[in-house]
Protein backbone atom coordinates (compact mmCIF):
# COMPACT_ATOMS: atom_id res chain seq x y z
CA UNK A 1 0.00 0.00 0.00
CA UNK A 2 1.04 3.63 -0.61
CA UNK A 3 1.66 6.07 2.02
CA UNK A 4 -1.45 7.80 1.35
CA UNK A 5 -3.78 4.91 1.56
CA UNK A 6 -2.12 3.91 4.96
CA UNK A 7 -2.81 7.39 6.52
CA UNK A 8 -6.31 6.80 4.79
CA UNK A 9 -6.95 3.17 7.07
CA UNK A 10 -5.31 4.96 9.98
CA UNK A 11 -7.87 8.35 9.66
CA UNK A 12 -10.79 6.09 9.46
CA UNK A 13 -9.70 3.99 12.46
CA UNK A 14 -9.10 7.27 14.27
CA UNK A 15 -12.97 7.98 13.35
CA UNK A 16 -14.70 4.85 14.06
CA UNK A 17 -12.88 4.67 17.28
CA UNK A 18 -14.06 8.49 18.55
CA UNK A 19 -17.25 7.92 17.18
CA UNK A 20 -17.43 3.98 19.00
CA UNK A 21 -16.71 6.47 22.43
CA UNK A 22 -18.57 9.52 22.33
CA UNK A 23 -20.89 8.65 19.32
CA UNK A 24 -22.60 6.08 20.67
CA UNK A 25 -22.62 6.72 24.30
CA UNK A 26 -25.85 8.41 23.05
CA UNK A 27 -27.58 5.00 22.41
CA UNK A 28 -25.61 3.52 25.50
CA UNK A 29 -27.43 5.69 27.96
CA UNK A 30 -30.48 4.74 26.85
CA UNK A 31 -30.12 1.28 28.35
CA UNK A 32 -30.91 0.65 31.85
CA UNK A 33 -28.98 -1.99 34.20
CA UNK A 34 -31.14 -4.54 35.27
CA UNK A 35 -30.82 -6.47 38.40
CA UNK A 36 -30.80 -10.42 37.77
CA UNK A 37 -31.46 -13.06 40.79
CA UNK A 38 -28.17 -14.85 41.20
CA UNK A 39 -27.95 -18.97 42.00
CA UNK A 40 -26.54 -18.01 45.37
CA UNK A 41 -29.30 -15.83 46.39
CA UNK A 42 -31.81 -18.00 44.90
CA UNK A 43 -30.03 -21.17 47.06
CA UNK A 44 -30.39 -18.49 49.78
CA UNK A 45 -33.80 -18.03 49.80
CA UNK A 46 -35.19 -21.62 49.39
CA UNK A 47 -32.84 -22.45 52.77
CA UNK A 48 -35.20 -20.08 54.45
CA UNK A 49 -38.41 -21.45 52.96
CA UNK A 50 -36.92 -24.84 53.91
CA UNK A 51 -36.28 -23.93 57.07
CA UNK A 52 -40.06 -22.47 57.37
CA UNK A 53 -41.10 -26.12 56.25
CA UNK A 54 -39.03 -28.17 58.23
CA UNK A 55 -39.82 -25.97 61.42
CA UNK A 56 -43.32 -27.23 60.40
CA UNK A 57 -42.74 -30.85 59.38
CA UNK A 58 -44.02 -30.23 55.97
CA UNK A 59 -42.15 -31.99 52.88
CA UNK A 60 -42.57 -29.54 49.86
CA UNK A 61 -40.90 -28.77 46.81
CA UNK A 62 -39.55 -25.45 46.28
CA UNK A 63 -39.40 -23.75 42.41
CA UNK A 64 -37.54 -20.21 42.28
CA UNK A 65 -37.52 -18.95 38.77
CA UNK A 66 -35.96 -15.80 37.02
CA UNK A 67 -38.16 -12.50 36.14
CA UNK A 68 -38.39 -14.57 32.55
CA UNK A 69 -39.97 -17.89 34.59
CA UNK A 70 -36.82 -19.93 33.92
CA UNK A 71 -35.83 -22.14 36.63
CA UNK A 72 -33.04 -20.84 38.59
CA UNK A 73 -32.85 -23.38 41.65
CA UNK A 74 -35.46 -25.88 42.63
CA UNK A 75 -35.10 -28.26 46.00
CA UNK A 76 -37.44 -31.13 46.68
CA UNK A 77 -37.04 -31.91 50.58
CA UNK A 78 -37.35 -35.75 51.52
CA UNK A 79 -40.46 -37.48 51.54
CA UNK A 80 -41.85 -34.96 49.17
CA UNK A 81 -44.56 -36.57 46.21
CA UNK A 82 -43.09 -35.31 42.78
CA UNK A 83 -46.11 -34.25 41.73
CA UNK A 84 -45.37 -31.38 43.39
CA UNK A 85 -42.07 -30.41 41.02
CA UNK A 86 -44.32 -29.29 38.47
CA UNK A 87 -46.97 -27.76 40.47
CA UNK A 88 -43.99 -25.57 42.48
CA UNK A 89 -42.68 -24.29 39.41
CA UNK A 90 -46.11 -23.47 37.69
CA UNK A 91 -46.58 -21.45 40.93
CA UNK A 92 -43.24 -19.63 40.34
CA UNK A 93 -43.70 -18.91 36.90
CA UNK A 94 -47.70 -17.52 37.25
CA UNK A 95 -46.63 -15.59 40.10
CA UNK A 96 -43.43 -13.90 37.73
CA UNK A 97 -45.46 -13.79 34.83
CA UNK A 98 -48.49 -11.97 36.46
CA UNK A 99 -46.25 -10.03 39.21
CA UNK A 100 -48.45 -11.43 41.92
CA UNK A 101 -48.67 -13.77 44.51
CA UNK A 102 -50.78 -16.46 43.26
CA UNK A 103 -53.25 -15.90 46.14
CA UNK A 104 -54.48 -13.04 44.47
CA UNK A 105 -55.11 -15.21 41.34
CA UNK A 106 -56.92 -18.10 43.56
CA UNK A 107 -59.13 -15.13 45.07
CA UNK A 108 -60.41 -13.93 41.79
CA UNK A 109 -61.31 -17.28 41.00
CA UNK A 110 -62.77 -17.66 44.61
CA UNK A 111 -64.98 -14.39 43.60
CA UNK A 112 -66.58 -16.39 40.50
CA UNK A 113 -64.65 -14.82 38.08
CA UNK A 114 -64.06 -18.26 35.81
CA UNK A 115 -62.42 -16.21 32.91
CA UNK A 116 -58.80 -16.54 35.07
CA UNK A 117 -58.61 -20.17 34.01
CA UNK A 118 -58.43 -18.99 30.55
CA UNK A 119 -55.15 -16.67 30.89
CA UNK A 120 -51.85 -18.84 29.71
CA UNK A 121 -49.73 -19.55 32.23
CA UNK A 122 -52.07 -18.78 35.34
CA UNK A 123 -52.23 -20.61 38.21
CA UNK A 124 -55.13 -19.55 40.60
CA UNK A 125 -53.47 -21.84 43.77
CA UNK A 126 -51.33 -19.84 46.36
CA UNK A 127 -47.76 -20.54 47.17
CA UNK A 128 -46.54 -18.42 44.14
CA UNK A 129 -44.76 -15.29 45.47
CA UNK A 130 -42.46 -12.58 43.84
CA UNK A 131 -39.35 -11.81 44.18
CA UNK A 132 -39.21 -8.03 43.67
CA UNK A 133 -36.10 -5.65 44.32
CA UNK A 134 -36.76 -1.89 44.71
CA UNK A 135 -40.28 -2.18 42.59
CA UNK A 136 -39.29 -4.66 40.21
CA UNK A 137 -39.65 -7.82 39.88
CA UNK A 138 -36.46 -10.81 39.98
CA UNK A 139 -38.34 -13.62 39.99
CA UNK A 140 -40.42 -15.81 41.83
CA UNK A 141 -40.76 -18.58 44.41
CA UNK A 142 -43.20 -21.19 44.07
CA UNK A 143 -43.59 -23.99 46.79
CA UNK A 144 -46.09 -27.33 46.84
CA UNK A 145 -46.35 -29.91 48.80
CA UNK A 146 -49.06 -28.95 51.72
CA UNK A 147 -51.96 -27.01 51.86
CA UNK A 148 -52.26 -23.79 49.55
CA UNK A 149 -52.13 -21.89 52.78
CA UNK A 150 -49.49 -23.65 54.10
CA UNK A 151 -47.65 -23.35 50.61
CA UNK A 152 -47.98 -19.57 50.63
CA UNK A 153 -46.56 -19.49 54.30
CA UNK A 154 -43.42 -20.87 53.30
CA UNK A 155 -43.18 -19.23 50.13
CA UNK A 156 -43.24 -15.77 51.77
CA UNK A 157 -40.42 -17.42 54.43
CA UNK A 158 -38.48 -17.61 51.56
CA UNK A 159 -39.00 -14.02 49.81
CA UNK A 160 -39.09 -12.20 53.37
CA UNK A 161 -35.46 -13.58 53.59
CA UNK A 162 -34.22 -11.55 50.64
CA UNK A 163 -33.82 -7.92 52.40
CA UNK A 164 -30.92 -10.08 55.54
CA UNK A 165 -29.33 -11.90 52.35
CA UNK A 166 -28.68 -8.80 50.65
CA UNK A 167 -27.49 -6.87 54.08
CA UNK A 168 -30.40 -4.56 53.80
Amino acid sequence: MTRTCWRTVTWCGVCVLIWCLFGGTTAWAQLTDKKALTLAVAKQMAAAAAAEAQKNNWNVVIAIVDDGGHLVYLERLDETQIGSIEVALQKAKSAASFKRPTKVLEDVLAGGRMAILTLPGAMPIEGGVPIALDGKVLGAIGVSGVTAQQDGQIAKAGVDALPKILGK
